[in-house]
């Protein structure tokens, strides 16, 4: 690629530690203009897509379990750290042998102002979202000692609202639209404005610099894309009349692997995907970016999609990163939440895991008896045909605005993954635990799931933690309170019988939560236990740093 420009380039975000294991890390950058960006003596030039440039720099020669300050340098200048910002040296701290790993696990976070908690008085403000535990946590962490910060952050799922920007993010992007661009403008629309809230996002201080220190993985929820994405067929065939839907869809994916996707991959599945290098080898590599967006495009919906599923190690935990949104299978008879080459795959992935193994499904799989029967009940309406023609638009409606797409709504996919946890439990030397890690849901909580209680190996436990950043007004929260009681579990229970569905119910142990309020889940790995803590974010009394309050504790598993 050609590197020109008389202006020095500038840092423009970042940098993010995205992947860490003994002796080498990933560190991601966006910079103003095409050139070498250089990490401790490891230097990489950076790809251009849609006028902007980035480059993932792969950092060797790192001892183990050893904690390491680092530079940027673009064109040989040092742009980090900034002296601007308040914050401590960013830091690469690389995976011993029989050290602890806390995993620090969170979903849904809305950007918006910090300043701006949620009350009941500022209801309809949409930037009242509540106080952001991302930034609690990298306060918190700024006072604290490297051995106590997380080994690696999870995140699963909306890490922007495409289809729902903050007024700071409209206002930008009614400044750079044409007029004859009929769409809300709460709705990105292209790669730029997808560019923008991930901007908005990640750019703040502490968070900022949070992302630099601490390794990262993500995988893409609906809001990533558009609230109800890929939730069945029918709303599939609708998007596709929509006349700017092939625009946006396109461009989110292009978004998706620069922002997310590609700091997910180790070096080695880098050098096997080849897209990066294909990046870094011509000018600019929009059009190469595009093409293969539109395959994910067209191959949306069919067994034969991309896969964004992805494993990674951490010390003596597996976390296997499951796409349930994008790899759904609408063409066969069968419903598939993820499709069968990726599941196979996945499959393979947790017969080879040893230790502890965490799943992260941006969806939950195991969800509470009262919700879980409204899924199969809903299946069973709307693509089963158990109530006849009206009975199946009654269903999508229902569907669609109640968002009934999580696992049980899949019951093959639902089926096959509670195979491969009995699997898993029965092997001659099952794992030390099983944790399936979800958001979306904007509750979370800690269960046993009880329908593997009988079987040997560990207890297999759900645990759910969201929203980071997006509490549920008081009407929304009721609703959801009110499924949870045993009530809705009667109700729900009997519509499932009414369009004869089987019962699947999990049987849920729930011994933390549900907690509506934004929280994140920590997730300590010890030498004896396994222990899981959630903690809520709140406004300090002193209108200084906010406060992190524990608010529930369970042990998963004792060795």
């Amino acid at each position: 690629m050609t590197i020109s420009g008389d202006d020095d380039p500038e840092l423009v975000l970042g940098p993010m530690l995205r992947w860490a294991d003994h002796t080498s890390a990933t560190i991601w950058v966006e910079v103003s203009a095409a050139c070498e960006v250089e990490v401790l003596e490891c230097t990489t030039p950076t790809f251009q897509v849609e006028g902007r440039h980035y480059a993932l720099v792969i950092v060797t020669g790192l001892e183990p379990n050893t904690t390491t300050p680092y530079e940027v340098h673009l064109a040989g200048k040092r742009v980090w750290p900034d002296r601007d910002l308040e914050v401590p040296p960013s830091v690469i701290r690389t995976i011993g042998t029989r050290q602890p790993v806390k995993v620090l696990l969170g979903s849904c976070r809305a950007a918006a102002p910090h300043e701006v908690p949620y009350t009941k008085e500022l209801a309809s403000d949409p930037e009242a979202r509540g106080v952001d535990t991302l930034w609690a946590h990298a306060r918190r962490m700024m006072a604290q000692q490297p051995e106590l910060w997380p080994s690696v952050v999870v995140f699963a799922g909306d890490q922007i609202y495409a289809d729902d920007s903050s007024p700071k993010a409209q206002e930008r992007i009614e400044q750079r639209r044409d007029d004859g661009l009929d769409l809300d403008s709460s709705k990105v629309y292209d790669f730029e404005e997808y560019a923008l809230l991930y901007h908005e996002s990640w750019s703040k201080e502490s968070e900022r610099w949070l992302l630099s220190t601490v390794p990262t993985t993500m995988i893409f929820d609906d809001h990533d894309m558009i609230d109800s994405w890929n939730i069945s067929s029918s709303w599939m065939d609708d998007m596709a009349d929509e006349p700017t839907w092939l625009t946006r869809e396109t461009d989110g994916y292009m978004s998706y692997w620069v922002y997310q996707h590609l700091g997910n991959l180790s070096p080695h599945q880098l050098h096997e995907d080849g897209l990066l290098e294909q990046l870094n080898n011509v000018d600019d590599g929009t059009e190469i970016l595009r093409a293969w967006a539109r395959r994910c495009v067209e191959e949306s919906g069919s067994a034969g999609g991309a896969h964004f599923s992805h494993t990674r190690r951490v010390g003596d935990v597996t976390i296997i990163t499951v796409d349930c949104r994008n790899g759904r299978v609408f063409d066969g008879v069968q419903r598939l939440i993820v499709q069968p080459s990726e599941w196979n795959a996945i499959v393979t992935a947790a017969q080879d895991a040893t230790g502890h193994v965490m799943f992260v499904s941006s969806l939950p799989v195991y969800l509470p008896d009262g919700i879980h029967d409204l899924h199969t009940w809903n299946e069973r309406i709307s693509s089963r045909n158990a109530w006849g023609r009206w009975g199946r638009a009654l269903g999508e409606r229902v569907r669609r605005s109640l968002d009934l797409d999580d696992w049980p709504a899949f019951p093959s996919s639902f089926a096959a993954f509670g195979e491969l946890m009995s699997a898993m439990k029965s092997r001659e030397t099952p794992p030390t635990s099983i944790v399936v890690a979800s958001g979306d849901i904007h509750f979370s909580y800690a269960a046993r799931v009880d329908g593997f209680a009988d079987s040997r190996g560990p207890d297999v436990w759900q645990v759910v933690s969201s929203p980071i950043r997006n509490a549920l007004i008081p009407k929304e929260r009721g609703a959801m309170r009110l499924a949870l009681t045993r009530t809705g579990g009667l109700v729900a229970a009997v519509l499932r019988r009414a369009s004869r569905g089987e019962d699947t119910r999990p049987g849920l142990g729930i011994e933390a939560g549900p907690f509506f309020a934004n929280n994140m889940c920590v997730l300590e790995y010890g030498p004896e236990r396994l222990v899981a803590v959630f903690e809520q974010s709140t406004s300090s009394a002193t209108g200084d740093d906010p406060d992190l309050n524990e608010v529930g504790r369970v042990t998963l598993s004792n060795r």
